[in-house]
């Protein structure tokens, strides 16, 4: 008899799952249910600002289709909403039909946007009620409100610094809307990026047409437009930015109440051990944003230092491809084989990568020690231990700027704002743990004028898409099988179906591979 899998959430990282469970379904091993709240299969929820400026399709997003997974024997629930988890007798219980009776339960339930408490919002955390004319962009009927906007020239207010609210109002102000990003703290991107990085990241934003609003904190939105929706953001001093849309991106929190529901343990997310597991629960795992892998061993060092949920679906894509080996070999009864398995490695630390037309961005790791700070350079040189390094280039008037934080010569932190192939290979080699050359500026002479157009900073085989973990080599053989577009490309090997700021990457090799045969 074949395993019942259940998973309850549909989204990027669900859709990975799916697809990698399929041989195991086809092979009669395991029989899989999805249940999925939104009406539609799943669907890239990052680029839903892309859709929302018109810059791609809804058909484009798509990463399942639910009629073809149907086809394969996958029950595929749509629209339908998960009342609880009764674990005692293995059932996932609906809002309409017979339970859903699971051996192996899976948790893929995302996160929610996390909403202010402003004067004039419902502020129920779980269900906030958004008056005309806000939304928080997440998901296909948020991009239909974007657009209505953007083509209407309308003034649109971002309420946040985040990446995510910066790609956004850096399109919509691209494609026509008149922008203003409304953020705590001096500069974007708050903790995430040093002062001069900071500074020179907002500068390059309003070149860019965005305008900025810093060392702002709101506390209501007016409602005083004809139809009764969104007219102003009101601020703590008593000004207000007027707007026709009100997008907040204050970021994001993992789902956990249909875990808390049903009595796992929960911290920021859902907690897990280094397989994925509840805890002290084998039937039950958790993967993506509602994740949080910090197991219940207190002498784990690895756990010891661990954050909460990455947010980020590269992460949550490697998760989603170790549990379904792990899951396929206990449908088909290779109990032994499967507790041999290695753990799933722990992640490193996260880069943001920000690019848009005309502004590019890298940031990731501790970066905020300034090369004179000799408190903080110091600080756990120990027993031994280097101390940090730190090696700044700034040119304000060009948007250019550099800093790297190095120990032993390694990457500790990167700051790189218009300076595209420096930031690519210094990406490269935070991600690599290899040391830096002895002469940074080599570094910063990759965009100098003496390189080449398009040509490459990184090395040629390393990974190009960094969610998917495609490789160039990759992408060039899908190329040289007849993809001729970034979808093609995508549908054939997974690059770009993440954050896509790869896309412009994967188009120039596709250029590199068709210019000789322009004449």
């Amino acid at each position: 008899m074949s395993e019942q899998i259940v998973i309850v959430g549909f989204g990027p990282v669900a859709a990975r799952l799916v697809d990698e469970l399929l041989p195991a379904v086809r092979a009669g091993h395991a029989s899989l249910t999805v249940v999925g709240q939104e009406t539609e299969a799943a669907y890239n929820r990052v680029l839903v600002a892309d859709l929302g400026v018109g810059r791609t399709t809804a058909d484009a997003l798509a990463l399942s289709d639910a009629g073809a997974l149907a086809a394969d024997g996958v029950d595929v629930r749509l629209g339908t909403r998960v009342r609880r988890v009764d674990r005692a007798r293995q059932q996932v219980l609906l809002s309409e039909g017979p339970p859903v009776p699971y051996d192996r339960l899976v948790f893929a339930t995302g996160s929610r946007p996390v909403i202010p408490n402003l004067t004039g919002i419902n502020p129920d955390p779980a269900s906030p009620v958004l008056p005309a004319g806000v939304t928080a962009l997440r998901d296909l009927r948020d991009a239909d409100i974007l657009r209505k906007a953007v083509d209407g020239g309308k003034r649109v207010v971002v309420l946040g610094g985040g990446v995510l609210g910066l790609e956004t109002a850096l399109a919509a102000a691209e494609e026509g809307a008149t922008v203003t990003v409304v953020h705590t703290g001096p500069h974007p991107l708050g903790r995430s990026i040093d002062r001069g990085g900071g500074a020179v990241l907002a500068a390059g934003l309003r070149r860019c047409g965005v305008r900025m609003a810093g060392n702002a904190r709101s506390t209501g939105v007016e409602h005083n437009a004809p139809d009764g929706g969104f007219s102003a953001l009101l601020l703590d001093d008593g000004s207000a930015i007027d707007g026709d849309l009100l997008v907040i991106s204050c970021g994001v929190r993992p789902r956990t109440e249909l875990a808390e529901g049903c009595g796992l343990s929960t911290a920021a997310g859902i907690l897990v051990d280094h397989r994925l597991r509840a805890h002290h629960e084998p039937h039950i795992f958790a993967i993506g944003d509602c994740a949080e892998v910090r197991c219940p061993d207190p002498g784990c060092a690895v756990c010891r230092t661990a954050s909460g949920p990455s947010g980020l679906v590269g992460p949550g894509w490697r998760q989603a491809e170790w549990l379904a080996e792990y899951l396929a070999l206990l449908a088909a009864g290779a109990v032994e084989e499967a507790d041999l398995l290695p753990d799933l490695q722990a992640e490193q630390p996260g880069v943001i990568v920000l690019k848009a037309r005309g502004l590019t961005l890298a940031v990731g790791g501790d970066n905020g020690a300034d090369p004179w700070d000799e408190e903080a350079l110091t600080a756990g040189a120990v027993n031994g231990r280097p101390r940090l390094h730190v090696a700044q280039w700034a040119d304000p008037e060009h948007g250019r700027y550099v800093k790297m934080t190095t120990r032993g010569g390694v990457l500790e932190g990167l700051v790189a704002v218009g300076m595209p192939r420096t930031a690519a290979e210094l990406v490269g080699l935070f991600e690599r743990r290899a040391e830096l050359p002895a002469d940074r500026s080599l570094l910063l002479r990759l965009d100098g004028p003496d390189q080449l157009p398009g040509s490459a900073a990184a090395d040629p085989a390393g990974t190009v898409c960094r969610c998917a973990g495609v490789s160039g080599p990759a992408i060039r053989g899908a190329v040289e099988g007849g993809c001729s577009t970034v979808a093609e490309v995508s549908k054939a090997t997974r690059a770009g179906t993440g954050c896509g700021g790869c896309h412009e990457d994967i188009k120039g090799l596709i250029e590199q591979h068709f210019s000789p045969a322009v004449p």
